[in-house]
């Protein structure tokens, strides 16, 4: 492009400097107090709004609009409609009415419901969210909104977040009132999702029906070299990723989504790219346009974005790092300890809150990250385990341990802390290393959540932590604005607080076997390994207890995202297997049979020219592959078999379970005689592009 950065960026976004330039002083002043504080929007601002919305829009080449939602798929959704309407001369005239900026009617039959709506019963609505800025995309204008039913029900995930949003923030503000803070109107959380993906050549991709129908490879040996020299993390970028990140920023920046860091991560053909934070519904929203457009920008430069949390076994996964913080409107992170003795208090009190929440909720922390996908990486070498920890670093636990021991700490000098009286010390952002094999770890002034997998929506794990923290807060602000003494019932406070949840506190190397048999069988935290394990407590009575009396869910609403993500996870399991009693049947098994047709006649050849000749090599080799070829077979059709057992479920719960313990396994064994007759077949028999052409195809 030919312009500056800063002259294009947010270019294609209905900003605030778009809002303030083109709206009248009342009318934007009317839009902000909604954006900012929540008030309704009269129809008269909304028809001034629509109107410069739909002139900016049609300024900048756009024909439509649709309102852009994120419905229980996972990925986005957009219906759109044009601005013409007839003239009487017969000519067309473009519109764009305030109704039709804020509601929106798509069908809603096809969309999944888990159960709260009748497939007959089409009628849904979209509801535009102000406080995240329209965009253009090609040519149509998009407005995101909330998805839900004609009877009121969220079948999106944007309005829980919304909710959660909300109450983390009103919970937040009793506490902060209650150290004399009047200033704040809000509290807001924020996010900064880190992205990881590969990039591969399109033309063979195309040729690798488990890559085109699910996202991973089934098949594969390994290759020589993989990620083993640890010379891909951080190396230089090949150019033609690097033409690829320098097209994606362009579209990016339009967009106004502060894509901020670009890098080699550890795995071959694995990138990472890192935003700044934002608001977490903005957050979310831009998230999902990114993984939209790394896909299509991918495209155009002949490759393929691999989202998929396991796209190659033996090698890294990709993951989705959460950076999460609380702050005010005000611009104070809560999540960053102060220099005076009370905002010591206030950012120990908001820590503690964080350390009970994470503790008393792990379950929903851990089926926040629930998919099919993500459970191959979770637990790996290259991903936290399944085991929910916080890691504090050696400074701030030590801070904790003398609270709860009532000892002086031992930093720069001796203190004896009683909350709101004594100085505590400045905490610095760096006062330790970092541990990335924790899955809730603290960095300074914010907590990265690390079992987010590639794939999914930031917005189910930002819910839960968002709901989590409010939860912990409420508690707190209950009883302390009862309490008879501040002070002292915030020191007894935090002090329980430690003493109660230290169990979820490890510093240690999270990879470690150690580690998991220490938590498991000593502290007594969750080891929820799949999504069949951990969806089903999503219905526990203190979880619905939570996110019912905070407004975040009704009842209906989680009943229906159990089932839904429930199904989802043998929906993609199941089209797996399938894809794989494909390949093995006609592909995999018929190239190695070709092959070992042909060193039969290179033998019989042979032993025509000399009679005596045993040909050990081809007839060795004919034995193993023919072996190999058999066992494929009978696991074919033990994988059938399975797949029509699986049909018979009862529910859904029974379903997640055949699909953990029958279904996986059978698909494991399959894999293996094909991966290793994969390693004996001459390279221009099999049928696919081998692992070490996808990894190192990119030039």
């Amino acid at each position: 492009m030919n312009n500056t950065v800063p002259e294009y960026f947010g270019s294609m976004v209905f900003d605030d400097r778009v809002m303030r330039a083109t709206l009248s002083a009342d009318v934007y002043a009317s839009l902000r107090k909604t954006i900012d504080e929540g008030s309704r929007l009269d129809i008269s601002v909304a028809n001034a709004v629509a109107q410069a919305m739909k002139d900016w829009a049609v300024e900048h080449g756009a024909t439509h609009f649709t309102h852009w939602f994120q419905p229980l798929t996972g990925i986005t959704a957009e219906k759109h409609d044009s601005f013409i309407s007839p003239s009487p001369d017969g000519s067309v005239i473009m519109e764009f009415s305030g109704k039709e900026l804020i509601k929106g009617e798509p069908d809603a039959s096809s969309f999944p419901s888990g159960g709260l709506r009748a497939t007959f019963e089409a009628r849904g609505y979209t509801a535009w969210d102000p406080t995240s800025y329209a965009f253009i995309k090609g040519r149509t204008l998009c407005i995101p909104t909330a998805f839900c039913s004609y009877g009121g029900h969220a079948l999106d995930k944007k309005t829980p977040l919304l909710r959660s949003m909300e109450v983390l923030s009103k919970q937040a503000l009793r506490i902060l009132r209650l150290f004399g803070n009047e200033s704040a109107k809000r509290v807001v959380s924020s996010v900064g999702p880190e992205q990881e993906y590969f990039l591969i050549p399109a033309e063979m991709y195309e040729q690798r029906p488990d890559l085109k129908y699910t996202g991973r490879t089934l098949f594969g040996a390994q290759p020589p070299k993989g990620q083993q020299l640890d010379d891909h993390y951080f190396g230089v970028i090949k150019p033609g990723v690097a033409a690829f990140m320098e097209d994606l920023n362009d579209e990016l920046w339009k967009l106004g989504i502060l894509a901020k860091t670009e890098h080699n991560e550890v795995a071959p053909a694995q990138h990472e790219l890192a935003p700044i934070y934002t608001t977490t519904n903005i957050a979310t929203d831009h998230n999902q346009l990114t993984m939209e457009i790394m896909q299509k920008v991918a495209a155009r430069h002949g490759l393929v974005c691999l989202l998929h949390e396991k796209p190659f076994a033996g090698v890294n996964g990709s993951g989705k790092h959460n950076n999460w913080s609380i702050a005010t409107d005000t611009g104070v992170n809560l999540l960053s300890p102060g220099a005076t003795p009370y905002e010591n208090a206030q950012f120990l009190l908001f820590l503690c809150a964080v350390i009970k929440a994470v503790d008393d909720y792990q379950d929903l922390l851990r089926l926040a990250v629930a998919t099919a996908g993500n459970d191959h990486r979770l637990g790996a070498n290259e991903a936290p385990p399944a085991v929910i920890s916080i890691f504090l670093g050696d400074e701030l636990n030590a801070v904790l341990e003398a609270i709860d021991s009532d000892t002086p700490y031992e930093g720069t000098k001796k203190i004896k802390m009683k909350l709101g009286v004594d100085v505590l010390p400045r905490f610095n952002r760096d006062t330790t290393d970092r541990n990335r094999t924790s899955p809730f770890a603290f960095t300074g002034n914010k907590f990265e959540f690390r079992m987010l997998g590639s794939s999914n929506s930031i917005a189910c794990t930002n819910i839960m932590l968002n709901s989590a923290v409010a939860e912990s807060l409420r508690i707190y602000a209950d009883r302390l604005e009862n309490a008879e003494n501040f002070e002292e019932a915030l020191h007894d406070m935090i002090k329980k607080t430690i003493r109660d949840h230290k169990r979820i506190i490890f510093n240690g190397n999270g990879y470690d076997d150690a580690w998991i048999k220490e938590a498991t069988e000593e502290r007594g935290l969750l080891n929820y390994r799949t999504t069949a394990d951990c969806m089903p407590h999503l219905l526990d009575e203190k979880n619905v207890k939570m996110l019912t009396s905070l407004g975040v869910f009704s009842i209906d609403e989680l009943h229906s995202r159990r089932d839904i993500m429930l199904e989802n996870y043998c929906k993609s399991v199941d089209i797996e297997a399938h894809t794989m009693v494909r390949m093995a049947r006609t592909q995999i098994a018929p190239a190695i049979e070709s092959y070992a047709s042909e060193l039969a006649q290179a033998a019989a050849a042979k032993k025509a020219v000399v009679p005596s000749l045993k040909c050990g090599y081809e007839t060795g080799l004919i034995e193993t592959l023919s072996g190999l070829i058999d066992e494929i077979e009978i696991k074919t059709d033990e994988l059938e078999a399975a797949l029509l057992k699986v049909k018979d479920a009862a529910d859904i719960i029974e379903e997640s379970a055949m699909v953990r313990d029958l279904l996986l396994p059978v698909m494991d064994e399959l894999r293996a005689p094909c991966d290793k007759a994969e390693q004996l077949t001459a390279r221009s028999y099999w049928p696919y592009p081998t692992y070490g052409e996808l990894l190192f195809g990119v030039k």
